[in-house]
């Protein structure tokens, strides 16, 4: 027995070391699969049906008026998308959420994106650094301060980027990510938020309704003291 010790010990060694490379290559080459391992903890968004929150909560938008959701509305319905200008995931995906919002808006649907994050975090969040993503990217929708980050609380939104997006009566139609691909805009294959613009924008039922929202972690802001 004492003899096997050795070996023992050997072999423990190599699965430690073997499961330490399987780690090390999940957390280094693998970002896809963390995305939608975060997405999965959006368990308490509002659900599909439920009415548009904070309607009325007026925010700060990059040209320097101030914006509610009821005012984004569009005769369709509107797109309620929560970004900002650090997480990568949303540099992946800014053109074509920039191509989709203003494609949304020519259908009917009004488009706006909400910034919850807290510049003290990550100070390219900042207004002004707002302000310049909107013209580098050519959004042609509002984009505001949600300075509370109630807004997205009352969402309960959790993650950049994230789409709601809602029929012209004020309910929840659609949930989720982009598509399926932030990466690569080649290998996309469900185009999720474009399909169900599509189908609010034509009358027609979304065929997927909800999806896992791939991306950061909102950085939000301190709640007030009561």
């Amino acid at each position: 027995m004492t003899r096997s010790i050795p070996l023992v010990r050997t072999l423990l060694l190599a699965a430690t070391l073997a499961c330490a490379a399987i780690a090390a290559h999940a957390q280094g080459g693998n970002h896809r699969q963390e995305a939608i391992h975060r997405g999965a903890t959006t368990t308490h968004a509002i659900t599909i049906g439920t009415a548009m929150p904070a309607t009325d909560v007026a925010m700060k938008g990059v040209d320097g008026r101030s914006f509610t959701l009821a005012q984004a509305a569009g005769k369709k319905g509107t797109l309620v998308l929560f970004i900002c200008d650090h997480c990568p995931w949303v540099k992946a995906w800014q053109s074509r959420i920039a191509e989709l919002g203003a494609a949304a808006a020519k259908q009917g649907v009004g488009v706006i994106a909400v910034n919850p994050n807290d510049p003290a975090a990550y100070p390219e969040d900042a207004y002004d650094e707002m302000v310049k993503r909107a013209k580098d990217v050519g959004y042609t929708f509002p984009y505001v301060v949600d300075a509370t980050s109630d807004v997205a609380r009352m969402f309960g939104a959790s993650h950049t980027p994230e789409a709601f997006l809602f029929d012209a009566k004020g309910k929840l139609v659609y949930h989720g990510a982009v598509d399926d691909n932030a990466q690569d805009i080649k290998a996309v294959q469900s185009r999720w938020l474009a399909d169900a613009v599509t189908a609010l924008a034509t009358d027609k039922p979304v065929a997927t309704a909800e999806t896992k929202a791939m991306g950061c972690g909102i950085k939000f802001r301190e709640k007030a003291a009561d």
